[in-house]
């Protein structure tokens, strides 16, 4: 049986961003040292973890640092290169694998993996020459979504084609990269499922969240998401089915469409906690960020229960174009939360933080955390 990793061992984190920031408090709460590499000094998650490792993501000889220094490694994002994994899979256990992040950081690969394994997923054909573009608007037909193959997130690298006679000049707009083309899904909502899981093969599923965005960005998310059980039902098992096809060892988040015909399709897998996972930090029995803990280490998984329904609202770098926000008056409301991420410059679009509500029901705790954000403003 595989060895667990016990506490007082040393957790090395690609990226310090708020997602290693929270991951670095739950493992130190354990009782874990942690070492963070970033390109950044004084990253969020550097200013809590025990060391800070100062080095582009490509640097093999400063990750060679870290994993000389870690029991075990994992990611805060899926876009470390995976020749840096790679490189140190021989010196440390890398959890999820190099070979999970290849397949999750570029969305050829991770289209091409999902429904080779027959999952269900949006219509769509990989880019790579003027050829293909016309053949694919040919077959998937306007409107259709174009999105490059790597580096995009929160809607960056994507352009909605709304004519075949659009199609070029979108494609040139992203630079000739390679793409996907897939198909406009008409959307009833947006959800999302996270699941862990260990060496031993356990899992853990926590419930399913309905997240929603605002310019590509996520705006709120309320878990549990109110949706029909059986809905909810067939989204975990997906996400555990994909969990288990990929031999994630950690954290798998997998974004879903519930499209406005009645089908349930997998946009994005990330193999790392999530930001529509947030809410677990407050209201569950396990975070999201203790059990990536719990399943790199190979210790026993925790309870994903809630405690209440939970919702969380994102705060963007806008909030403070017009001066601090008002945090007196969004906690004056008792049942909020306030996490801020430690960054130093508040930009437009930039996540600097979140707000979270529980409540006696998902719109409950909902509307508290959007009258509670509102407040920062003074607006209430």
């Amino acid at each position: 049986m595989q060895e667990s990793i016990l506490p007082r061992s040393t957790i090395g984190i690609f990226g310090g961003g708020q997602l290693g920031r929270m991951a670095s408090i739950a493992a130190k709460r354990m009782g874990y040292r942690v070492i963070v590499l970033d390109p950044t000094p004084d990253c969020p998650a550097g200013q809590v973890a025990d060391d800070e490792i100062t080095a582009p993501y490509d640097d093999i000889e400063a990750a060679k640092k870290l994993a000389n220094q870690c029991h075990v490694v994992t990611s805060e994002f899926e876009n470390v290169p995976a020749e840096t994994l790679e490189a140190i899979e021989s010196i440390v256990p890398v959890r999820p694998s190099s070979r999970v992040l290849r397949v999750a950081q570029n969305r050829i690969a991770e289209k091409n993996f999902l429904a080779q394994n027959g999952f269900p997923v949006p219509k769509f054909r990989p880019i790579l020459s003027s050829d293909d573009l016309k053949e694919a608007i040919k077959e998937i037909s306007c409107p259709a979504i174009l999105k490059t193959a790597t580096g995009g997130y929160d809607g960056k690298g994507q352009r909605k084609i709304e004519r075949k006679e659009d199609a070029e000049r979108a494609w040139a707009s992203l630079g000739h990269a390679e793409c996907v083309l897939e198909e406009f899904v008409f959307l009833e909502r947006e959800v999302s499922v996270i699941v862990a899981r260990n060496l031993k093969g356990e899992e853990a599923v926590y419930p399913v969240a309905e997240n929603t965005h605002s310019n590509h960005i996520l705006d709120t998310s309320v878990m549990p998401a109110p949706i029909d059980a059986q809905l909810a039902k067939r989204a975990q098992e997906l996400a555990m089915a994909i969990a288990r096809a990929l031999d994630v060892v950690g954290l798998l988040c997998v974004e879903m469409f519930v499209s406005a015909d009645g089908r349930l399709l997998v946009n994005e897998l990330a193999p790392r906690p999530h930001n529509s996972g947030h809410q677990t930090f407050d209201a569950a029995v396990t975070s999201q960020f203790e059990q990536l803990i719990r399943a790199i280490c190979n210790l026993p998984l925790g309870s994903t229960e809630l405690y209440r329904p939970v919702a969380i609202a994102n705060l963007l770098g806008d909030l403070w174009q017009i001066g601090e926000p008002n945090w007196l008056a969004a906690l004056e409301m008792p049942d909020v939360k306030l996490h801020l991420y430690g960054k130093a410059e508040a930009r437009p679009g930039r996540k600097m933080g979140h707000l979270t509500a529980t409540g006696k029901t998902p719109d409950e705790a909902l509307q508290k955390v959007i009258s509670a954000r509102k407040r920062l403003l003074a607006l209430e």
